[in-house]
């Protein structure tokens, strides 16, 4: 999970993920490494171009990986499907949100 999905947070992928790797922060949601199994069923369905398999990662975007392993271990486990934040279509094509996260 990358930066588009910050302040955004459609859930579309929450819903679709066989091994139910998704946890529900405030203001996004992340992947936990340690359960994901690179169905990439989530890159399809997500709106916002949001999440990037790791092998595919450009260098400014690793350190993603290490904070959706960080996170998934502090958000609680996502339930089936999440609601997009309230302004999450304003947000959408916002770029730079990485400092953004509270």
């Amino acid at each position: 999970m990358t930066e588009n999905c910050i302040k955004c947070r459609y859930g579309d992928c929450t819903s679709v993920c066989p091994v139910h790797a998704f946890h529900v922060g405030p203001e996004f949601v992340v992947i936990n490494p340690a359960v994901c199994v690179n169905c990439t069923t989530c890159v399809i369905v997500c709106p916002v171009g949001a999440i990037v398999p790791e092998y595919d990662l450009t260098p400014d975007q690793k350190y993603f990986a290490a904070m959706n392993a960080k996170l998934a271990r502090v958000y609680p486990q996502a339930s089936g499907s999440v609601e997009p934040l309230p302004d999450a279509d304003e947000w959408a094509l916002v770029a730079n949100k990485a400092g953004m996260l509270t």
